[in-house]
């Protein structure tokens, strides 16, 4: 939250936080106090609703910390007598504005504390009938409040009407949360004083309050290093690629399913752990045990690169991740791991997580960060067609990628082979011709350049006839 806040609450002014039930409104105002209170600093909670007893009882089930804090009690039916940690206002039969106001002031001038958190202010227009009046009044609390030296964090629920709208013209800072399809959302719209990162974020509640994910910004982060060629392992491939893949570099893996394209993806990571490199595989398709088995079976050993902590295998359950969860997932691989090979396994299992028109663009950022910060990235794509037509991708993510590598399916004399190409290479020169690739039990191999063959794109090639002498 402070890093959309670029750097966090200013003293002294007023947060209107809106949404509706159940998005966590309170429970970020909950971290605020507790914040406050780590800090050795006096800290209030203002409710108009919810009772102290149920309010001590959601924070400390949430694993935050409220025991410093004192909680003003203004609700109805509240019949408590003025104490250290509450204070009795009305009855249910006097409900009225002016006593609230009131022991809200007394409260401030006795206890001055540096936040003070007001759920809600929803409550509180409730109690006038003169729309004037209460502008009035809130604009006054605020005001008040603020002068006296508090950081204001106000609560607001989200209805049809004008109230809350109005609301965000008091106060310096309104952000929204809002519970969307697949995963809550955090949102500022306006932030006096300084600057704040735009755009949806995704929050999420768990046992310990509230987690925020902020969008990821690949401007923000920037490496120095040098674009060096990384070796495949295979001569053959490093030949077409004239030298390997560059470090740093976005790859896209494309071809039909079961052509290979996790095992090339995989031979990556393996000379990269023989450099002492750590790369980790996130994988929308297939557990990690298939893919360790089947790796072994083609003579790779990723479970001794795993025991080596020289790779790391994370299987992603499709619609569990928000895509700024997923991007700070990567984030803290790459920057507390020092993880320098990245595989997303694959682009059509990203996108259904992402669960939304922006699959393209949250990649987009996705990459353009990790080749700021020099990790190589390899993107599996998976197309539909075995044969026919040629499609690099589904997504239209060819415009991200440095290089693509691509993979088909042949028809020759009555058998089904596999070959590879280099369709693209931003950094060098690359082979334009075509070969077979065959997975054994050694491992990936190459065959001589398929020269003799035209039609190789299709699926379907035929042979040339030999040049007469």
């Amino acid at each position: 939250m402070d890093l959309i806040l670029d750097g966090g609450f200013i003293r002294k002014k007023s947060y209107l936080v809106k949404g509706g039930p159940g998005t966590g409104k309170s429970t970020f105002g909950y971290h605020f106090l507790e914040e406050g209170n780590k800090h050795n600093e006096p800290t209030m909670l203002i409710s108009l609703g919810e009772s102290e007893e149920n309010i001590r009882s959601h924070s400390e089930a949430q694993n935050i910390d409220l025991s410093g804090t004192t909680i003003l009690n203004l609700g109805p039916g509240n019949q408590d007598a003025k104490s250290t940690q509450n204070y009795s206002v009305f009855s249910p039969l006097e409900v009225e504005a002016e006593p609230i106001i009131n022991n809200i002031i007394e409260a401030i001038e006795e206890y001055k504390p540096s936040r003070v958190m007001l759920d809600s202010i929803t409550m509180v227009k409730y109690l006038y009938e003169n729309q004037y009046q209460y502008k009035n009044m809130a604009l006054s609390l605020i005001h008040q409040i603020c002068s006296s030296g508090a950081t204001l964090f106000i609560i607001a629920e989200t209805h049809q009407s004008n109230a809350e709208e109005e609301a965000e013209f008091w106060v310096d800072g309104v952000m929204e949360v809002k519970a969307g399809p697949g995963w809550r959302r955090l949102q500022v719209h306006k932030y006096r004083g300084s600057d704040f990162r735009p755009g949806d974020h995704a929050i999420k509640i768990t046992g310990n309050g509230v987690v925020v994910y902020p969008r990821l910004q690949p401007s923000d982060y920037d490496k120095d290093f040098r674009n060096i060629p990384l070796s495949s392992g295979i001569d053959d491939l490093d030949n077409m690629l004239e030298g390997g893949i560059e470090k740093g570099s976005i790859t896209i893996i494309t071809g039909p399913t079961g052509a290979g394209k996790t095992n090339l993806g995989i031979q990556f990571m393996k000379e990269a752990s023989s450099r002492g490199e750590r790369s980790v595989m996130y994988t929308f398709e297939e557990a990690r045990d298939v893919i360790v088995k089947r790796s072994q079976m083609i003579g790779v050993p990723v479970q001794s690169m795993i025991e080596n902590k020289q790779m790391v295998i994370k299987s992603i359950e499709p619609f569990s991740f928000s895509p700024d969860e997923f991007a700070m997932m990567i984030r803290e691989d790459v920057e507390e791991n020092d993880t320098r090979l990245v595989m997303i396994d694959s682009v059509g299992g990203y996108s259904l997580t992402v669960r939304q028109d922006e699959a393209l663009q949250r990649l987009h950022a996705l990459c353009t960060y990790l080749g700021n910060v020099g990790v190589t990235a390899f993107l599996v794509n998976e197309v539909q067609s075995i044969t026919g037509e040629f499609v690099t991708t589904n997504l239209n993510a060819s415009y991200l990628a440095d290089n693509i590598i691509y993979l088909r399916y042949l028809e020759l004399n009555g058998e089904l082979k596999k070959a590879i190409g280099i369709l693209k290479k931003r950094f060098s020169n690359f082979e334009k011709t075509i070969r077979e690739f065959e997975i054994t039990g050694e491992g990936i191999k190459l065959g001589p350049p398929l020269t003799n063959l035209r039609g190789i794109l299709s699926g379907v090639p035929y042979q040339l006839e030999p040049k007469k002498q």
